[in-house]
């Protein structure tokens, strides 16, 4: 059995290989298809969130796919756009929000549309990457959180946005042996330990995201591979491909919406969009 370590290596050595290979799937290219042919279509906000299949082409391409429920979010978040520090996209501890506002709001037409050929190849580049990693956390979900953590960590720059993406949450643990609460309670001291530990220029340094990766790999072999020290695997992966509505009273977003004033208002947009319903 191939352990995380050695599958990551090979998959980030070949990784252009790799990527062609997801590419040329049936599922990837059908909906990649309907995605070009369609998204020209959707010159408006509603008829983009209106249409589920688009709609949810595009939140999994940058990250959000299991928001594509979420229709009064989305289309709120697009219509405040990102120019004012203020707007709801500016605010959310998940950045990805902001990279999607950028892509298709708060207007859905002009040179930087989402239907122009820069657009749409950003577009099918990012959903392929998301597949990719869906794919290999079919068959090791250590794999498929290197992967994940690799593409996301040099857009983070806070310990609070470590502790709002699961994902990233799960693999800064691992790597530093922190126990599975550490996110849970008392989220501003968390941060500042998470920072403490991981210096978040690190992020921004490939050398030293590289190693980071690397030591989460062993570590996670160490843990739950052949041998290891855990007989079950509790890591689970939010990959953007089920549905689920934005909770804002549970787990670790919970904490950090009610210590982070600029994300407090985003708890009582929940509330007053009635959400996942």
């Amino acid at each position: 059995m191939t352990g995380t370590f050695s599958t990551y290596l090979g998959i980030e050595k070949n990784l252009a290989t790799y990527q062609k290979l997801e590419t040329d799937k049936a599922q990837v290219k059908n909906d990649t298809a309907y995605y070009k042919a369609n998204i020209g279509k959707a010159t408006s906000l509603d008829a983009f969130v209106g249409n589920y299949r688009l709609l949810s082409y595009a939140l999994k391409a940058y990250g959000l796919g299991d928001q594509v429920n979420n229709t009064a979010l989305i289309k709120k978040v697009l219509e405040g756009g990102v120019t004012k520090s203020n707007a709801l996209a500016n605010t959310l501890p998940n950045t990805n929000w902001k990279a999607f506002v950028k892509a298709y709001g708060p207007t859905l037409t002009g040179t930087a549309a989402p239907s122009s050929s820069t657009s749409i190849s950003t577009a099918t580049s990012k959903y392929v990457e998301q597949s990719l990693e869906s794919d290999q956390g079919q068959q090791d979900v250590g794999v498929q959180l290197a992967l994940y953590f690799k593409r996301v960590a040099p857009s983070i720059t806070t310990g609070l946005q470590v502790i709002a993406d699961k994902n990233v949450l799960d693999v800064v643990q691992t790597i530093f042996n922190l126990p599975a609460a550490a996110g849970a309670t008392q989220i501003d001291q968390q941060a500042k330990e998470i920072e403490k530990l991981m210096p978040m220029k690190d992020l921004q340094d490939p050398k030293k995201l590289e190693t980071l990766v690397e030591r989460f790999t062993a570590a996670y072999d160490a843990a739950y591979g052949p041998g290891g020290t855990k007989t079950s695997t509790p890591l689970t992966v939010n990959d953007g491909n089920t549905a689920k509505p934005v909770v804002a009273a549970t787990g670790i977003l919970s904490g950090v919406l009610s210590t982070n004033p600029t994300a407090s208002n985003f708890a009582s947009l929940l509330t007053s969009l009635a959400l996942g319903g």
